[in-house]
């Protein structure tokens, strides 16, 4: 018999049109176990910022693309949003999203200045896709050393979108997602298998 997955059941698929994901120290490990679970008919775009050594190219496109039914791409400036793809921020640019032409979400990239320490910042993303996709954004936080991402995700909420915190017992570091969790009282709280198990739904 299987594992009831009670915090899974709090959110609701229907509402979700884009997925922003969070992550620093422990990223790649955490998303090699989320990302290939996405199935290959899944619609719904997924948004990554991972911090990343800033003089580095990225080869996350390379990394995850074997691993995953869906496309994975580096996000480009100014790129319309496609369904069913997984975009990383590239190294040292902020990933937001913007209302482009006819209101069809677009990428863009920005040099601002680093938020919390950090270019790519998880905040710029996911306060940024909360005006976009507003109640239908599903916000996630997951491992990582620092604070990034606790205001994003309090943005995503107060949009009225949906919003999930790795369990920090869950995470490799625990840190950011109890950074997220003194902030506000996320949708669901649940472990890597359990977001796993609600992308196998999508």
């Amino acid at each position: 018999m299987s594992t009831p997955l009670p915090g899974h059941t709090r959110i609701d698929p229907r509402r979700i049109s884009a997925i922003v994901i969070g992550a620093s120290a422990g990223g790649v490990d955490a998303l090699s176990t989320l990302l290939p679970t996405l199935p290959a008919q899944a619609t719904i775009p997924v948004l990554i910022v991972l911090h990343l050594p800033r003089e580095k190219p990225s080869l996350l496109a390379d990394i995850f693309t074997p691993k995953c039914a869906l496309p994975v791409r580096e996000a480009q400036d100014k790129e319309p949003v496609a369904p069913g793809t997984i975009y990383f921020s590239p190294p040292d640019y902020h990933l937001l999203v913007d209302r482009g032409p006819r209101h069809v979400p677009h990428l863009a990239l920005s040099v601002d200045e680093p938020v919390n320490f950090s270019r790519p910042a998880i905040d710029v993303l996911f306060e940024s896709a909360s005006e976009v996709y507003g109640e239908c954004l599903l916000g996630i936080v997951l491992t990582g050393g620092n604070h990034d991402g606790a205001a994003g995700l309090a943005a995503v909420a107060q949009a009225g979108g949906q919003t999930i915190v790795q369990a920090p017992h869950d995470a490799q570091l625990s840190y950011m997602p109890e950074a997220a969790l003194a902030r506000l009282t996320p949708t669901a709280v649940l472990t890597l298998a359990q977001i796993a198990a609600l992308f196998r739904s999508l």
